[in-house]
């Protein structure tokens, strides 16, 4: 996570240096990635992230659960970990309506985690958006709600809004261009991959880092290739 949070975070503030620098023109004519583009790169990759997780309810994650193959974020921490006789709510949607069942706690063990990793999330981008904030910019980056856009467990199989409240396919697909990066986004972004070799020189579309390996220098010519 930090590896990846640290990343986008410096192209976020790449972002906000643009917009501060150019009032008033998308960053993408000055080099830069706009925060549309990275919102619509958000939406895609955190959502399938979800699915990796498994079904909200899994007979599977039980059985290892019961067999010590699989446990709660930090469940070293917890002081029960047997996990029987306690129930969980999971909002499942049955005849097109969202509504809540309570499923036993050991079934519901993919979505206990998913719960802690949705936290981990949040909690870098509240990290980006405090970059936007630093820079004196109105705009935030969002989390879509976990139902939007899943194509595993309980919510596979249906359409949901960013809010995750069920809509139709028509009405998804007519916003898919919104909430996605279209192929256009994506010749645009491709094109922005230009060779950086140099000491010091980096991608006009993300800042550098705040320290370099070691404590050196951003500019530190950490490798000597030949002549």
């Amino acid at each position: 996570m930090f590896v990846g949070e640290t990343g986008v975070g410096r192209v976020v503030d790449r972002t906000a240096q643009l917009m501060k620098e150019h009032p008033g023109r998308n960053p993408r004519e000055v080099g830069g990635i706009d925060l549309a583009t990275i919102q619509k790169a958000v939406n895609y990759w955190y959502t399938y992230s979800l699915d990796l997780f498994g079904g909200e309810i899994s007979s599977n994650a039980a059985d290892y659960f019961a067999a010590g193959l699989k446990g709660r974020y930090q469940e070293s921490k917890l002081e029960e970990h047997t996990a029987r006789d306690q129930v969980k709510e999971i909002t499942v949607i049955e005849n097109g309506r969202l509504t809540n069942r309570e499923v036993p706690l050991r079934n519901a063990m993919n979505e206990v985690l998913r719960e802690a990793y949705i936290t981990d999330c949040e909690r870098g981008v509240s990290r980006w958006n405090k970059t936007l904030a630093e820079h004196g910019l109105p705009d935030r980056i969002v989390l879509p709600n976990r139902r939007f856009h899943r194509h595993q467990g309980e919510y596979a199989g249906h359409h949901f809004d960013f809010q995750g409240e069920p809509i139709g396919k028509e009405q998804f697909e007519a916003q898919r261009a919104e909430w996605f990066l279209s192929q256009d986004d994506l010749r645009f972004l491709a094109d922005l991959m230009v060779l950086c070799d140099k000491p010091g020189q980096i991608a006009s579309w993300i800042a550098p880092p705040k320290n370099g390996i070691n404590g050196k220098p951003f500019d530190f010519e950490y490798v000597k290739t030949a002549e």
